[in-house]
């Protein structure tokens, strides 16, 4: 019995040193809405940052159920910072392209879905600017996009 029971403890801790690796530590960064969100949908977009990298941020959702599982999505792409950010918000395009110059930005696109629905669309940035684009920040931006019933 001692034996069964310390194995379930085992299998518990490890269980648990698992979600721990995993959770990717998102805050919320509403500011990355105003800056990259069209203006007239931003009711519909959420920004969050985390200090993982991408490579972590991804591992997270292929363990998610409800991340659909298309070809192509979920994959880390090198983009320009022009194609990563879009043209679509109000960010300074001159400032993000002087910013991260000729290196190129890993961005990774997908849904998540529900009852087999797409619910949301994400888009992952690695490096991420600061809100003020002087600084570059380690770590994933996710900016989601609802997608309404």
């Amino acid at each position: 019995m001692e034996s069964i029971t310390r194995r379930i403890f085992v299998a518990a801790l490890l269980l648990c040193a698992v979600r721990a690796r995993a959770d990717v530590g998102w805050r919320a960064a509403p500011d990355y809405v105003t800056l990259f969100a069209p203006v007239n949908q931003r009711a519909a977009y959420t920004a969050s940052v985390s200090s993982s990298r991408l490579d972590s941020v991804l591992a997270d959702v292929n363990d998610d159920p409800a991340a659909a599982q298309a070809p192509g999505s979920w994959q880390a792409r090198v983009e320009s910072a022009t194609d990563a950010f879009g043209t679509a918000g109000l960010q300074n395009r001159w400032l993000i392209a002087q910013l991260y110059g000729s290196r190129g930005v890993s961005v990774a696109r997908g849904a998540r879905m529900d009852r087999g629905r797409v619910i949301e669309s994400w888009t992952l940035i690695s490096p991420y600017p600061s809100t003020d684009l002087r600084t570059l920040n380690n770590g994933t931006l996710r900016l989601v996009l609802k997608i309404a019933p």
